[in-house]
């Protein structure tokens, strides 16, 4: 994978998959709580390196009576901003962000071209097309309002390839062991801040676009957690 974003937008050809960084669902609706196939110990993980991330876990929760727009609970504490800087540092810095280039550092080309493939023919090719578009979208969408309330990131957390993939994961696994994507950015960047994107996007691509980026990200995350060993970690029952 010699240009990862190219990659990523020419999906037929070998596009990469992208981790869901900064948006989720809001407040309309939805329940507490995952499904039948959200089942497990709280936050369990048998991953193949240690969590080295306070507050990306779950072990101090603060959950929202009405949960998550798209399912799953939602996390009302403190986000892990230092995390969320390696991330960041990991697609290129805030400027150029890349999920491919993210991804890429994480896990590597060929797990991500194993994983494009799949999701493709899950999920179909322009879906996955519109899940970067709109995850590219989240990510500046975000800092942008993270910078107009004041927010600034801190220095990146010591995080890395798969040390940062595995926190990521870690962030995103609810209680009940299942991964949701708006546990993970509650984590990352606040109930508040990721609610507002989630609106921004239902504005510029519309509320299917929305639901898509949610599923496959369910999805995507899952399957990275499997990848990691970490074969405790549950589906969701969105996907």
């Amino acid at each position: 994978m010699t240009n990862p974003t190219r990659s990523f937008v020419a999906i037929g050809a070998a596009a990469t998959l992208a981790l869901a960084l900064a948006a989720c669902g809001g407040g309309s609706s939805s329940s507490t709580t995952t499904s039948s196939t959200d089942q497990s110990s709280p936050g369990a993980m048998s991953s193949p390196g240690a969590m080295a991330s306070p507050g990306m876990t779950s072990g101090s929760t603060k959950m929202n009576g009405s949960g998550d727009r798209f399912g799953g609970p939602s996390y009302k504490g403190a986000p892990n901003l230092a995390a969320t800087a390696a991330l960041v540092q990991a697609g290129g810095g805030a400027s150029n962000f890349s999920t491919a280039t993210a991804l890429t550092a994480m896990v590597g080309s060929s797990t991500v071209n194993k994983e494009v493939a799949k999701l493709s023919k899950q999920y179909g090719k322009a879906e996955v097309t519109q899940f970067l578009k709109t995850f590219d979208f989240a990510v500046k969408d975000s800092l942008k309002i993270a910078t107009a309330d004041g927010i600034k990131l801190p220095a990146p957390a010591p995080l890395k390839g798969k040390a940062l993939a595995t926190a990521l994961v870690k962030a995103g696994t609810a209680p009940n062991g299942a991964f949701w994507t708006g546990w993970m950015l509650d984590h990352a960047v606040s109930n508040k801040i990721h609610n507002q994107v989630m609106d921004d996007i239902d504005k510029k691509y519309g509320a299917a676009a929305d639901s898509n980026y949610h599923k496959i990200s369910n999805q995507a995350f899952y399957d990275l957690a499997q990848a990691l060993g970490a074969t405790s970690v549950k589906l969701a029952s969105f996907h």
